[in-house]
């Protein structure tokens, strides 16, 4: 099906096209938020993934690839938002979690902040690799193919980042104890 769509699409057809980004476009809102955290950014960068994506799908050599190979202009369009903003704004979304209670959510908030902190610290580049992997659940090979990089380069640069994550997450618990132990002063 959805490769009779994306065929559709490279002959010019919009509502195929239209059916394609539909299909595709609150996963790439999703994921384009957590590498940006900016709605509008993320929006922005979904925007310039599927322009692109329109016209470049005639290029497109394989329409069986079309989910990957539009996560990757996903994944580019972010880069580049991020460097044209270079802002480091915090907008903390709080959303409703399906957890079972918490005996201090407070705790809870802390936690959440100091890894939103955390995951600010890294580059786009290592953020959109925690992203596709950790948030999305694809498989390293899958994510590797996304981005263009050979499987040895993505496991070691995914390794990089979740230790880059941890130390600047060890670096705050230290200079911030009363939040490490879920106290606000």
């Amino acid at each position: 099906m959805q490769r009779d769509l994306v065929e559709r699409a490279r002959r010019g057809d919009h509502d195929a096209f239209a059916e394609l980004a539909g299909a595709a476009i609150s996963r790439l809102d999703g994921a384009a938020w957590l590498m940006l955290r900016d709605v509008e950014g993320a929006k922005d960068a979904v925007q310039n993934a599927l322009v692109r994506a329109w016209r470049d799908l005639p290029t497109l050599r394989d329409p069986d690839k079309f989910d990957a190979w539009v996560h990757r202009l996903l994944v580019h369009a972010c880069i580049d938002e991020a460097r044209r903003t270079r802002r480091h704004r915090m907008d903390v979304e709080l959303t409703e979690l399906d957890t079972p209670s918490i005996a201090d959510p407070g705790s809870a908030i802390v936690d959440r902040d100091q890894l939103e902190r955390g995951f600010l610290r890294l580059e786009p580049e290592m953020r959109a690799l925690i992203v596709l992997h950790h948030y999305l659940d694809l498989p390293l090979p899958t994510v590797a193919t996304t981005l263009g990089i050979p499987l040895g380069t993505a496991k070691s640069r995914l390794h990089r980042a979740l230790g880059l994550m941890r130390a600047a997450l060890d670096a705050d618990a230290r200079v911030r104890p009363d939040l490490a132990e879920g106290r606000l002063t």
